[in-house]
Order: structure tokens, then sequence, then C-alpha cells
């Protein structure tokens, strides 16, 4: 027969595990940059405290559109809480780093990406899937080396204003990065590991971006071979243009991708996924983003409406007061 000693020894470890295992399972989700602006880490604060509970609706917004946020205001009588740019055409940057402005003023979230045509190839969608050799990039003086650090430095410069305007954005560079359509992503993952580190270091340590949060973001199939590390993203999430299915074969490896618990992100998609279907499937997206022009049109407006006014989605009006209740 075990002592009274004994049992009592027993209990207290048992006890001092599950303590152990508490502290351990509520310890913080700190952003990747220590230094982080204190409009970043209360933004990346409001997406944890609705990690899992809540899903923010996303549109993509171009100039050459068909107008989207007027579109689905007229569709559905709200906004989206996340617009969507893209430095895609440099005479437009300028212009798109004033929506984001706009858009966090009015109390919404902005979203940045880049289809970042090849360096020493040119700009523009069909330059970012030219292919070039990904080595040069990183050849002292070669024309893809030279292209290369100028579009940073030329990016940096733009991200600056948003950080002087005290403007967080959800950084998504090399989107669809485990694709084999752009540029960065046509020789495998150690080249497009080589390129996120490079431009995470540039932007956070030598141009002091604190302003940013980096969003990764795969194609349908996550794959952690092409993970940076936990070092240099804050937010994981892929992308698939199907069904309005919840993608949970998407949307569990991606979680599986990080040691910590973060927002995944469904970055594009052609139709919104279904609340009701993402509740009870446990699917939980931290976002979608729907795709701009023809993709948006097409969704069947009385759909669109009801996602929209679904009490799982956070529209523009829902967002609340991000600085005021999570700034610290």
């Amino acid at each position: 027969m075990l002592s009274k000693k004994y049992i009592t020894l027993l209990v207290v470890v048992y006890l001092l595990s599950l303590l152990s295992t508490s502290v351990i399972a509520q310890q913080p989700v700190n952003l990747s940059n220590k230094k982080a602006s204190k409009e970043a880490k209360a933004l990346f604060s409001y997406l944890l405290a609705i990690n899992g509970k809540k899903t923010l609706s996303g549109q993509m917004d171009v100039k050459w559109g068909d107008g989207e946020l007027k579109y689905i205001q007229d569709v559905t009588g709200k906004q989206p809480a996340i617009r969507g740019m893209d430095f895609i055409d440099s005479v437009e940057n300028d212009n798109e780093i004033a929506h984001a402005i706009e858009w966090w003023r009015k109390g919404g979230i902005p979203t940045i990406m880049w289809h970042w045509g090849a360096p020493a190839i040119g700009q523009g969608y069909d330059n970012s899937k030219k292919e070039i050799d990904i080595a040069k990039c990183f050849e002292v003086g070669t024309p893809e080396n030279l292209a290369m650090w100028a579009e940073l430095r030329d990016k940096a410069r733009l991200l600056k204003k948003l950080k002087d305007a005290k403007v967080p954005v959800l950084w998504r560079p090399f989107h669809e990065m485990n694709g084999t359509w752009f540029w960065w992503s046509k020789q495998g993952p150690e080249p497009l590991k080589k390129l996120w580190i490079t431009m995470y270091n540039y932007f956070v340590k030598q141009e002091k971006l604190n302003n940013l949060i980096w969003v990764f973001c795969y194609t349908s199939k996550p794959d952690i071979a092409w993970y940076p590390g936990d070092a240099y993203v804050d937010i994981v999430g892929a992308d698939d243009y199907g069904d309005d299915s919840p993608h949970a074969a998407m949307y569990n490896p991606a979680k599986q991708i990080s040691n910590r618990n973060i927002p995944i992100a469904y970055h594009e998609c052609g139709i919104p996924p279904d609340p009701d279907k993402c509740i009870a499937e446990g699917v939980i997206w931290s976002w979608w983003m729907e795709w701009h022009t023809g993709h948006l049109t097409s969704v069947d407006k009385e759909y669109l409406k009801r996602v929209y006014n679904h009490d799982l989605i956070i529209t523009l009006d829902e967002v609340p007061d991000i600085i005021k209740k999570y700034g610290k």
C-alpha cells in the first residue's frame, strides 16, 4: 500500500504538471519583430483575440476593377474589414499607400501584396511569372542584384510612409510561394527562403519598418519545406479559387506550419467560404480576401449578402477601435 506521504507527493507533482501545462498554453504569442510598433502590436493583439472565434471579411481593390468597394456596399449594405492593395505597378504605388492610410483611419485593416516583376526583366503581372536565375540576385553587381536592391529600397521608402503615418500593415510578399508560376517559386524552397529572409532583415533590421506584420502565403497545399521559420513570420495562410467550402484540407495543414497558435488566413478566394459550413467543420479562418473584378461580381449576390451579414463575419463597421482597445 502506498504511504500517505507518497500519495501526497504524487498529487503535488500532478498539480504542478497541470500548472506548468496551463502556463505554457497561456504564453503570449508575440510578433517576430521584437521592436514592432505600438500599432502593429495592437493589430496583432486584435487578430489573436478573435483567432478561432471570428473571421474578418476582406476585399482586393484594384484601380482597373469594377469599383469593388462600392459594389459590396450596394449588394450587402456593408464594407469589408480588410482592404487589399498591390505594389504591382510602381506608378500607382503612392496611391496604394494613400488608400492604406485612408482605410486605417476609417477603422479598417490594410493588407499589401506585391506582384514583383522578375528583377532585371520588368514590372507587371506577366513579368512576375518570368524566370530568372535567383542566385544572381545575390551576386553583387549583376543586373538581377542591382535591380532587386533598387526595388527593395523603393518599397521600403513607400512602407516608411505608412510607418510615419502610424499605420500597421499586413505585409504579404512572395505570395503563393510554393507554386510554380511566379519567379520566386520556380526554383524550390531554398531560394525562396533566402529571398524572404533577405527582405525581412533589410526591412526590419536596417530600415526599421516596425509597422509590418509578416504574412506568409502558400498555395492550397501548405508545405513546411518552404517555411523560413517563426523568427521571420507572423501569420500563415493559403489560398485557393475553389468553391464555398471551408477548405479544411488547406486550413489544417496551414495550422501545422508554425509552432505557435497564430492567425491562419485565407489570402485569396474566388468565393468566400460559407460561414455555416465553417462553423460546422470547425474551420475558422482569421480572414478571407475575395479577389477582384469578375471573381467578385460572379459571386451570387444573395450569397454575398448572407456572408457579409453573418454573425461569424466581421465587417468594417464591426472592427473595434484597435488602438484604444488593444494598444499598450
